[in-house]
């Protein structure tokens, strides 16, 4: 089910807009204030008329003044670089060059340039607008995992929220919709566990998940709400599951718990009965197909290394006409690369060149990488894996973790796999240089995936970016500026008389000027 990037709370969502909108007009207006006591300076230290008192004065400055100067600028501009820093780490951009955009442009009558809102050309050539934040979609995570017996055991044992409550609110919302039907019909039991979604304490879903059941034991709903939540094993949620079964008579709810039950007999090890129920809710009911269940039938086909049921499955859904996913292309360049992966050598490949076969293997790398670039790090161990989360971005990080929690098993089985993956998939970015502007194989890679994986993905995970962006200029310059600044008052307060003679030097020059000497001879 797919959902729009909004918030959680309005009003704590108002006040935060409200809180970064004073702080842009506030900052705007000190950048103006602190221009224009830099130019009255510049203004008062002139010296086109009063040359003789200005040198008077500018002789009287001890290299003190000189050390306190340099010393607050270094300390002015180093916390603005501090700041800088903090907000491209969070934001992923440059706060002064976003509050002078928003706030300048305007001002000096600009508009945005064609190169910001520029089009996408599409795979066969035409031009398609780019997307916007608003159409980056997230999608509920196939294979997410049970709250209470495996996010809530994470908790326990690290201390740490695997789950934002961005993602926690989407799944809140996919509940209410998927299992409470026509509104207009509702029972009492219902109207209470539709107010139980709601509930952001879990305790709190918990009994009310109770109070259902008590109104009515048949409660197919309430039986799913405690099988995810109140459940510390995957047996006890699978019990409460076939509990759930027994009562449940709508579609969607029906759908719902047999694939968790075929989830569960996948955790428990038995990967035939999964693989049945799986194939047999496939069959029953073909139309549900946005949920991909198709999906969960890869991963537990790869577990039994049964690839050419694998190839099958991969045959009906990797079609041009249906949407990919990160599980489909890496399933299918896996599948390529296993079959030349064990006797791949990079050396003799670069002597002979590549075989037809590994050709393949390697254009179906290339191809995965264009759709999904975070995938390789993870599937490499380059970087480290988190609990996937509930809901995620197709080809962003989120789908990228998603993927190698539950596939990195499955390269690491097929030998020699991730060594044709590590020695070839660096090798797409030149095919696609510019990402964001055309693709090869798929659209360009969206502009939008790391903010909205910011918002799925926990705080203490490093949020893979694609393309990489570079330092703004606004860091950089404050950097030398702090940099320079410091130089100059360490070496003023290491070597006094030194710099106090090269600064009589500059200010001599900067009076006189390139005349002066002549101007005294003639005099």
């Amino acid at each position: 089910m797919a959902h729009d990037s909004t918030g959680n709370n309005p009003q704590s969502v108002g006040f935060t807009e409200k809180l970064k909108s004073w702080l842009s007009w506030s900052w705007t207006y000190i950048c103006f204030i602190w221009f224009g006591m830099v130019l009255i300076m510049i203004y008062v230290l002139r010296s086109p008329l009063k040359l003789q008192e200005t040198s008077v004065f500018l002789n009287t400055l001890t290299p003190k003044f000189y050390v306190a100067l340099t010393g607050t600028s270094s300390l002015i501009s180093g916390l603005i670089l501090i700041f800088e820093w903090w907000y491209f780490r969070k934001y992923g951009t440059s706060f002064i060059e976003q509050v002078s955009v928003s706030h300048l442009r305007p001002l000096l009558g600009g508009v945005e340039s064609s190169s910001t809102s520029g089009l996408f050309s599409s795979v066969n050539g035409d031009a398609e607008p780019r997307p916007s934040v608003s159409e980056c979609k997230v999608w509920r995570n196939p294979l997410n995992l049970f709250r209470g017996a495996e996010y809530s055991r994470y908790t326990w044992v690290t201390g740490k929220e695997p789950l934002t409550y961005y993602d926690m609110n989407l799944s809140a919302q996919d509940h209410q919709t998927f299992f409470t039907g026509d509104t207009q019909q509702l029972r009492p039991e219902d109207a209470v566990m539709q107010k139980a979604w709601r509930e952001r304490n879990p305790q709190a879903r918990i009994r009310a998940a109770y109070q259902a059941i008590e109104m009515n034991h048949e409660c197919a709903a309430a039986y799913v709400l405690l099988a995810e939540e109140e459940a510390t094993t995957i047996t006890e949620a699978e019990r409460l599951f076939k509990q759930a079964l027994k009562s449940g008579k709508d579609v969607n709810l029906l759908v719902y718990i047999k694939r968790r039950l075929a989830m569960c007999a996948r955790k428990l090890g038995r990967i035939k009965e999964a693989v049945k129920m799986m194939r047999d809710l496939m069959k029953e009911f073909p139309l549900l197909g946005m949920l991909n269940i198709h999906e969960n039938l890869l991963e537990a086909l790869l577990e039994l290394q049964a690839y050419a049921d694998v190839q099958a499955v991969l045959a009906k859904y990797d079609d041009i006409s249906l949407p990919k996913s990160a599980t489909i292309c890496y399933t299918s360049a896996l599948l390529k690369a296993r079959a030349v992966s064990d006797k791949f050598s990079p050396e003799a490949a670069s002597r002979r060149g590549l075989s037809t076969a590994e050709m393949n293997a390697v254009e179906a790398i290339h191809r995965a990488v264009e759709f999904n670039p975070h995938v390789p790090k993870y599937l490499l161990e380059m970087k480290s894996l988190i609990l996937p989360p509930e809901h995620i971005l197709k080809r962003g990080d989120s789908e990228a973790v998603a993927y190698a929690f539950f596939h990195l098993q499955h390269w690491k089985r097929a030998e020699g796999a991730l060594n044709l993956l590590h020695c070839t998939w660096e090798g797409t970015f030149r095919i696609i240089p510019y990402p964001l502007e055309k693709g090869h194989l798929f659209y360009p890679y969206p502009g939008c995936t790391e903010t909205a994986d910011r918002e799925l993905l926990p705080s203490f995970h490093e949020v893979s970016v694609y393309p990489k962006k570079e330092l703004p200029f606004f860091i950089l310059f404050t950097a030398g500026l702090c940099s320079f600044t410091a130089m100059l008052a360490m070496l003023t307060h290491q070597f006094p008389e030194l710099m106090g003679v090269f600064a009589k030097a500059v200010r001599w020059q900067d009076v006189s000027g390139p005349s002066g000497p002549q101007m005294q001879g003639c005099c």
